[in-house]
């Protein structure tokens, strides 16, 4: 979850649900004044986006034409509770209106379509146009965390979502079925998957615990 890497552009996640729509407005103003290509890109839930940071940030990312993109992934659960219960709106995206900025929902399961939209944002943002709202719509397959009852919904509505709606699978189907995928290379692929699993899982289990030392690390600007 708290992944963050500046070099790569990923300005990291937090705890706070809704927070990081303020962190990449602020991205998108900077992009602004240092006038560069640039766009930033924010992924959040249907939970979050009943959460008054969100709110704040699209209307100011659209009064400023910001290249910012809002990507709601919509995945019907906010922890335990379902999107039609705590969201006044069918569609999240309808939400742009208010913010005079493009909203779109769209299959979130289907890469290629997610892809189209996705690319449509980013050239309206490298335009100067402004920000846009993408509505993923998608499921969340596991329990919101590890050992989640999910008393919430029924096993059969979670499997009909992963048997009918795997996003891999869909596209996997798609390649083969113009194909672009043969058997042997999707299974070389998945091999490959796998093993790098594996080595993911040995190099942690076989890693030393950190030192005590660095418990303070990075929590401090030097000096």
């Amino acid at each position: 979850m708290h992944i963050a890497d500046f070099k790569l552009g990923i300005l990291g996640a937090n705890g706070v649900v809704g927070g990081g729509l303020p962190i990449i407005t602020g991205a998108g103003f900077s992009i602004k004044m240092r006038k560069t290509d640039q766009v930033a890109v924010c992924f959040f839930g249907d939970g979050a986006s009943n959460r008054g940071p969100v709110h704040e940030a699209m209307n100011m990312a659209s009064i400023w034409k910001l290249p910012v993109i809002f990507v709601v992934e919509n995945n019907q659960y906010a922890s335990t509770t379902h999107q039609k219960y705590a969201c006044s709106v069918r569609d999240i995206s309808s939400r742009a209106t208010a913010y005079n900025m493009p909203g779109v929902s769209v299959d979130g399961n289907n890469l290629l379509k997610v892809r189209n939209v996705a690319v449509a944002a980013v050239e309206r943002a490298r335009k100067g146009k402004g920000p846009s709202l993408i509505e993923n719509k998608t499921y969340r397959i596991r329990g919101h965390f590890e050992g989640d009852p999910q008393t919430y919904r029924s096993v059969a509505e979670i499997a009909a979502w992963k048997n009918k709606n795997d996003p891999v699978k869909r596209f996997a189907d798609y390649l083969a079925h113009s194909k672009i995928l043969n058997p042997e290379v999707n299974t070389k692929i998945w091999d490959g998957v796998a093993a790098e699993l594996r080595d993911a899982v040995a190099f942690a289990e076989e890693s030393p615990l950190p030192d005590p030392s660095e418990a303070t690390q990075d929590l401090f600007v030097s000096g």
